[in-house]
């Protein structure tokens, strides 16, 4: 069964760039079939779907962030990485990193807060 750790900063100021990371453990992210996602939950509010990142290296966005977002991977590291560019207070929240396998293994979530 696969592992999943996020890891990134806790604070970031309005107008930076968010950087996270995923680290999976317990199998390839190139596993075929794997999908690799990213999600979050703000405040008082439901899960957001960001991004995934396919087996295949193939990308989707969610359209309300497409402009901002940008996921991408590292399989020398087993890692894959979420940027989210212009943050604004709106986009704190818990980030989760999300693989398919085994039928969806979950990260325990990571506490982001946009604020100067």
């Amino acid at each position: 069964q696969v592992q999943l750790q996020e890891s990134g900063p806790a604070l970031v100021k309005p107008s930076e760039t968010l950087s996270l990371t995923c680290t999976v453990s317990g199998g390839s992210i190139t596993t075929s079939y794997q999908y690799l996602s990213w999600i979050r939950q703000p405040p008082g509010k439901g899960l957001e779907w960001m991004a995934v990142i396919g087996y295949d290296a193939s990308t989707y966005y969610s359209p309300s962030l497409k402009s901002r977002t940008s996921i991408s991977r590292d399989t020398a590291k087993n890692q894959f990485s979420l940027q989210l560019s212009s943050v604004t207070p709106d986009d704190t929240a818990v980030y989760y990193c999300w693989s398919s396998v085994g039928g969806g293994s979950w990260g325990q979530g990571t506490q982001v807060t946009v604020s100067s």
